[in-house]
């Protein structure tokens, strides 16, 4: 696996990951109502062009295996982790540790004290066994849809 920074040339691949991640790795967690607004067909176009943007300004990092992007991760640069996502086929691999290890340390680079995320239901014994603290449980709404996530800290060093 190469960990390395986000190309705007990976935002196909990208996009369609978190499509299909959401709709098979989240599936345990949220409706079927509730995958469809997080992870709409029809927002692929303007999540390409919003995200190519957001990414971008972000710090961003994909994992690679083969030239294929099996993860990202990007966080802002005040700290706050936005996205965390694996290829659904390649879970459990130590992805998303891997790409959460680098964020971290770009943010102690920067002199940031502390992460934040808005984990999903899915991603919280993730971050918790990655020393993140649950702040509080929150009500997000998609499209007019309700799906819970949860706010989590963790304090770098």
């Amino acid at each position: 696996m190469e960990i390395r920074k986000f190309h705007v040339s990976d935002i196909s691949q990208i996009v369609m990951l978190f499509y299909e991640t959401v709709h098979s790795v989240n599936k345990k967690d949220y409706t079927q109502e509730q995958l469809d607004a997080w992870a709409s067909k029809d927002d692929e176009e303007l999540r390409l062009e919003s995200w190519k943007d957001s990414m971008s300004n972000n710090i961003t990092y994909v994992a690679l295996i083969d030239g294929r992007v099996v993860g990202f991760s990007d966080m802002t640069h005040k700290g706050h982790l936005d996205r965390l996502y694996v290829h659904k086929d390649f879970q459990g691999q130590g992805i998303a540790s891997s790409l959460v290890s680098v964020l971290e340390s770009e943010a102690n680079r920067l002199g940031l004290t502390e992460l934040d995320t808005d984990a999903s239901i899915t991603a919280k014994p993730f971050f918790e066994h990655h020393g993140y603290q649950l702040v509080q449980s929150q009500c997000v709404e998609r499209k007019g849809i309700k799906l819970v996530n949860f706010k989590m800290i963790k304090e770098l060093h």
